[in-house]
């Protein structure tokens, strides 16, 4: 049992794995007394003023509290980011959901080798009322999902083989949504972690896919520098109606 929660745990834990994109450079929130530590980027930062180009991005973020406590559960992600960014995976092999159920990750990725788009590795703590908290980590693995109504989905597929394999496949969506200096929208949510006793407190990953499609090199995200910066806002809810805000901007410099 503490095994099947330690790999529900670490499913739930990438499921948050947007919302760190919200960071542009080291930083630390604080909420009461949660804390939010992250760093992240694009790369590369110097790109085109006026068409889009690929890219690619990096994060790595650590949430805690500042007195050593058990931290609330994250629930909701919902980022906006910068209308200079796209998400493009027309052309991109898809994999369903089905065919990652019950896989290890080198199953997993072998299944669906082509529509890997990033990959990384997650932390959870779980903390019972009888037991000391326990740390549960695992590699993460994110996949295109396809195209569906306007909506990109990304799944991301998380696996722990201690001692039975169990897979946690969490589903993120993306879509394209005008909102003033805002364009792309993304919403994640994040099932109960073991009966509420489990909670997000790191996570790093990258993600840059290129691909080939009819005889033309694409990107799975691409973006234009026209301003000289990308800005990203994030609200992040977490149980007990805790709202976290983040929001920054991160540089990139034009090169024509």
């Amino acid at each position: 049992m503490r095994n099947l929660i330690r790999a529900t745990a670490i499913g739930a834990a990438v499921a948050l794995i947007v919302a760190a994109s919200a960071v542009a450079r080291p930083e630390t929130v604080r909420l009461g007394t949660l804390v939010f530590r992250g760093d992240g980027g694009v790369f590369p930062a110097k790109l085109p003023k006026h068409r889009q180009a690929p890219i690619g991005g990096w994060v790595k973020v650590r949430l805690g509290t500042i007195d050593g406590s058990h931290p609330p559960a994250v629930q909701r992600a919902i980022i906006d980011f910068d209308r200079a960014f796209q998400v493009n995976a027309k052309g991109l092999p898809v994999c369903k959901e089905v065919r990652l159920v019950a896989l290890s990750t080198p199953l997993a990725r072998r299944a669906c080798r082509g529509s890997i788009v990033g990959s990384g590795e997650g932390e959870v703590e779980v903390a019972f009322a009888d037991q000391r908290p326990f740390s549960a980590t695992g590699p993460i693995t994110l996949f295109n999902g396809g195209v569906h109504g306007g909506t990109t989905l990304l799944l991301t597929h998380a696996y722990v083989a201690v001692p039975t394999p169990t897979a946690v496949i969490t589903t993120t969506k993306i879509t394209r949504v005008p909102r003033g200096r805002f364009g792309l929208h993304t919403v994640t949510e994040i099932p109960e972690i073991a009966g509420g006793a489990g909670s997000v407190t790191g996570f790093r990953f990258k993600i840059k896919r290129t691909f080939n499609y009819k005889g033309k090199m694409s990107s799975f995200i691409t973006a234009s520098c026209p301003t000289g910066l990308f800005f990203v806002r994030a609200r992040v809810q977490f149980t007990g109606e805790t709202m976290m805000k983040l929001g920054n901007a991160i540089p990139c410099t034009s090169r024509d």
